[in-house]
């Protein structure tokens, strides 16, 4: 397989490479290898969220709900004195 990046982005690959004393194409497969391993555990997650809405186990709230307890929470924390 053959990777083509755009300019600015193979001389950033470049000097990685020469800073890590490591090869680009090592480089590559390790960014590649982080990059698909996310998308897998993003993947699953938004697969069980799917599952947990379509079954009933969770329910949607509308986004002024959401906003107006992130902001009770919040202010309730702010009530909390830190721990020492």
């Amino acid at each position: 397989m053959e990777v083509i990046l755009n300019p600015a982005l193979q001389a950033r690959l470049e000097e990685l490479a020469a800073e890590t004393g490591r090869g680009q194409a090592a480089l590559v497969e390790e960014a590649v290898s982080g990059y698909l391993s996310e998308l897998v555990t993003t993947r699953d997650m938004l697969d069980r969220r799917y599952d947990d809405l379509k079954s009933g186990r969770v329910s949607l709230i509308d986004g002024e709900e959401a906003l107006a307890r992130l902001k009770a929470k919040t202010q309730e924390q702010r009530k909390t004195p830190p721990c020492a």
